[in-house]
């Protein structure tokens, strides 16, 4: 596939962005930075001028592009990664501002443009916990994609609005918009350099609901999104299948979670970030863990 990838050039799309060139797809990075990876092309993007957007999404990727003399390659597919990460980057209506008009003019090119797929990159701080002032407990666990999303903070804040959007344009339009609640994204090198004070400190993870999604399995997510069609508008969980401290599932509850609801029974090691909805409606199967590096 011929695929539009904005923000691939910050810590997940470095990582997912090779994981969809060694399955064969074609990539134009739209950044504000260009990545430094064979095969990848690079366009300079402001993605908040909407004139910027309509023209990269109609743009060549590379000069190879022009030797077939048939005109200006169709994109199949837009993944729109690019953000500010989090709050505390920029002031907090500057994050907003740059977060939801950035995706609203991605979404809105693409409709226009009729680009059949967008998938786009929402959080788990939807659900309210991550960046709340003080402490915020899951209305029950695991936390899947019915839980309530009521944040209290722009970055989060933003995210709720581009999920208004994705659905709109769906609505609109009838093309598959798909966003993706990311947890935590970790990079392979950050198990052996992070993991060991989580494990001596579980408290760290209590904000990201004691899950984590390793990079290169959320490669593996995007490319699940990409290969499944006719959803129309879904959001998915995106994490690991195990939780990412050295308790118990039952010690974390009696722990942390004293009091919240537990709707089933969970494994020993069971992420309370549940993604059982990306598994069965688009086959995902993460297959790393940090415990695989941290062996004992």
């Amino acid at each position: 596939m011929r695929i539009l990838f904005t923000g691939g050039s910050g810590k997940a799309g470095r990582h997912v962005i090779p994981y969809l060139l060694e399955r064969g797809h074609r990539v134009l990075n739209a950044d504000l930075v260009p990545l430094d990876h064979p095969g990848v092309d690079n366009l300079t993007v402001d993605l908040t001028e909407s004139g910027q957007v309509f023209n990269a999404m109609t743009s060549l990727a590379n000069f190879g592009e022009l030797d077939p003399g048939t005109g200006v390659p169709k994109f199949d597919a837009v993944v729109h990664f690019a953000a500010l990460a989090r709050i505390l980057i920029k002031p907090d209506n500057e994050t907003f501002r740059t977060n939801t008009l950035s995706t609203y003019n991605v979404m809105e090119a693409a409709v226009k443009l009729g680009i059949p797929k967008v998938i786009f990159a929402s959080s788990e701080t939807t659900y309210g916990i991550c960046f709340a002032d003080g402490e915020v407990k899951p209305d029950y666990v695991p936390v899947d994609e019915d839980h309530p999303t009521v944040p209290h903070d722009s970055y989060a804040m933003s995210k709720i609005c581009n999920e208004a959007c994705g659905r709109s344009f769906h609505a609109r339009s009838g093309i598959d918009i798909y966003g993706l609640r990311i947890n935590n994204v970790i990079e392979p090198h950050e198990y052996a350099s992070d993991f060991p004070a989580y494990i001596a400190d579980p408290d760290l993870r209590r904000r990201n609901i004691f899950a984590y999604i390793d990079a290169r399995d959320l490669g593996q997510m995007v490319d699940r999104c990409l290969a499944t069609d006719g959803l129309g508008y879904e959001v998915f969980n995106v994490s690991n299948d195990d939780h990412s401290v050295a308790l118990s599932s039952a010690e974390i509850c009696a722990r942390y979670y004293e009091g919240v609801p537990v709707t089933r029974e969970m494994g020993e090691t069971e992420t309370f970030y549940s993604n059982a909805k990306a598994k069965s409606m688009l086959g995902f199967q993460p297959k790393h863990s940090w415990r695989d590096v941290l062996k004992g």
